[in-house]
């Protein structure tokens, strides 16, 4: 069998996209016949991340990274975010002539801006920087591809993401508590750059649900709490019976790259309203599985799901299939050749 050694910023007990996402290559990959070694912030010297106190941040990881390196004698190397941890890894395969692959999961230039005006350019540069010597960038989305592309980044190939749509499916009897009808939720990271605010803030009949947390909730649940239902997260089982509460998905959310939350919605038989922007453009069929709020009003988008079939939302989910997924992701992966593996083994003698 061969290795991969996976190299992530946030992984488990983290809650969010590319940590999931992280989790289940982890899980799946070795079906594929590739085992996996994973490489995260808690295996090192690490501190609380300011903003998200709940995620790690590896500092100073740049030789015990090499020596995981020389122990693990992987086949791959794949560094799958732009964290101080990927760019300590990033500097060790570059030093070495380490082949490696990179993914670009989030658009860490639009979250930058939003918190400080004028910097994105930069981030951006960053960015382009960070990806230059990997030798093929993974994107989830045809419109990410376009746009990587079109931003300069080069060696950009589709790997779409996954879902469990055997474990994403509705209950048709949830036992959380019933709620006034219809139910429309944020599910997903309460921070500033998901623009849970804009969702709290719809003029939209029934409940309002907030399923996550995040930084931003004690000050949203503070001003909007008489008006929508905090939960906080919810896993396994529970989340699953929540969402089977659930009549729409809201994602007023501007920065996705793929919107991992939509298709799981979908795969419960949920459709999205969201705006015409990448990420929910890419999985919505607009007027079928969801409405794309094309016209920037999101309310009545919301309003208008609840109109749609849910057997079309849940046929929708079902093309995100982990095969396909695995399939692309150890298709594009780039084998060490034998000097580099020499060159990342040189230390292990």
């Amino acid at each position: 069998m061969k290795k991969l050694l996976l190299v992530t910023d946030t992984y488990p007990p983290d809650i969010n996209g590319v940590a999931r996402w992280a989790e289940e290559m982890a899980q799946r990959l070795p079906g594929k016949g590739v085992e996996v070694a994973v490489a995260h912030p808690r295996l090192f010297w690490h501190v609380p991340m300011p903003f998200y106190p709940e995620l790690a941040v590896a500092l100073s990881a740049a030789r015990p990274f090499a020596r995981m390196l020389e122990r693990e004698r992987p086949d791959f190397v794949h560094i799958a975010d732009e964290g101080p941890l990927g760019l300590s890894a990033r500097r060790v395969c570059v030093s070495r002539g380490v082949p490696f692959t990179t993914s670009y999961h989030t658009r860490f230039d639009m979250y930058a801006g939003m918190r400080v005006p004028g910097v994105g350019p930069l981030a951006r540069a960053y960015l382009r920087r960070f990806h230059r010597p990997s030798a093929a960038v993974f994107a989830a989305t045809p419109s990410l591809c376009e746009t990587l592309q079109a931003e300069r980044f080069a060696r950009v190939v589709l790997v779409p993401f996954g879902i469990d749509t055997e474990f994403f499916t509705r209950d048709p009897r949830p036992t959380v508590p019933e709620l006034p009808e219809p139910v429309f939720a944020f599910f997903g990271r309460v921070v500033v750059e998901k623009s849970p605010e804009e969702f709290l803030s719809l003029p939209l009949p029934g409940t309002k649900l907030v399923i996550g947390d995040g930084p931003a909730r004690m000050r949203l649940e503070r001003r909007y709490g008489d008006a929508a239902k905090f939960i906080g997260y919810r896993k396994g089982g529970e989340l699953v019976e929540w969402l089977s509460r659930v009549d729409v998905l809201v994602m007023p959310s501007r920065t996705e790259t793929f919107g991992l939350v939509i298709a799981e919605a979908l795969a419960c038989g949920i459709p999205c309203a969201a705006y015409d922007v990448m990420g929910p453009k890419d999985i919505i069929t607009d007027g079928t599985d969801g409405i794309l709020a094309k016209d920037g009003d999101l309310a009545k988008a919301a309003r208008a799901c609840l109109s749609l079939s849910r057997e079309a939302c849940r046929e929708k989910a079902l093309r995100y299939s982990w095969d396909e997924s695995l399939d692309a992701f150890v298709g594009h992966l780039v084998p060490l050749s034998g000097g580099a593996r020499e060159a990342s083994h040189a230390g292990a003698r």
